[in-house]
């Protein structure tokens, strides 16, 4: 099934931008009067007819609508710290938009490697993602905050399920397996936010304002991963939970 993307929709026509055009015209040689299927990126498929098979900016007449197309059924948001291995953050965004999430925050931790990320790039990751997928909504993803930051905004946030995966040195806070944090999850909970840290882990000043704003400590087995895998585990974990 060949998905196209496009936010330019107005008047029950869409336009395509010129390389969504470029794709659609020159590589797959449609003609005006076929049928394609085109995502807005909100989470609704278009079933179309093509009006219109310029390659440089194609336009279609929308048939029929399909709200929440490949949808799930929880709001997840992974607040993950960048890796110093570009390739290995874009992965992690790659498989987490294949299996489902809604939000990726980059948060930079006081023992993060990698302090500054360019965004275009896993923008358009994330957009190929969602059509490989079959999905209609493109997760999104949020300006990059430091770990302090990220944690001081959810402080007051109800309704919100809150996750760190955290190496305490201790036992001052028992960690829970993240299956069991999530068969755990209040019904009014709306959302689920979890934090994964960079490679150094997370500072001790991090994960104890991260308990003070109400972050439940979790585990994800007994395996030392990757700070992409690990999230990646997460994602997984809530997909399982939720859908499997």
């Amino acid at each position: 099934m060949e998905i196209f993307y496009t936010s330019d929709i107005a008047g029950g026509i869409l336009n395509l931008g010129e390389e969504e055009s470029q794709h659609c015209i020159k590589v797959l040689r449609h003609r005006a009067g076929d049928e394609i299927s085109v995502i807005d990126g909100e989470g609704t498929l278009f079933r179309c007819r093509i009006i219109s098979d310029s390659a440089k900016g194609a336009s279609a007449e929308i048939l029929e609508s399909f709200p929440d197309w490949g949808g799930h059924p929880y709001r997840l948001e992974m607040a993950v710290c960048p890796t110093k291995n570009m390739d290995r953050y874009e992965w992690f965004a790659e498989k987490a938009c294949e299996i489902g999430l809604d939000s990726i925050v980059p948060v930079i931790g006081e023992h993060s490697e990698r302090k500054v990320l360019k965004p275009q790039r896993l923008e358009k990751i994330l957009l190929s993602a969602t059509k490989q997928s079959l999905k209609g909504r493109i997760p999104q993803l949020k300006e990059a905050v430091s770990v302090k930051e990220y944690i001081g905004s959810l402080r007051d946030v109800p309704d919100r399920m809150k996750l760190i995966a955290y190496c305490f040195e201790d036992d001052s806070h028992p960690k829970i397996s993240i299956r069991q944090a999530l068969a755990d999850m209040p019904e009014k909970c709306q959302g689920i936010s979890v934090l994964i840290g960079p490679e150094g882990d997370f500072s001790a000043e991090e994960a104890a304002l991260a308990m003070e704003c109400g972050f439940i400590p979790v585990h994800l087995g007994p395996s030392r991963l990757r700070t992409e895998t690990a999230a990646l585990t997460s994602v997984f974990a809530v997909y399982s939970h939720f859908v499997l």
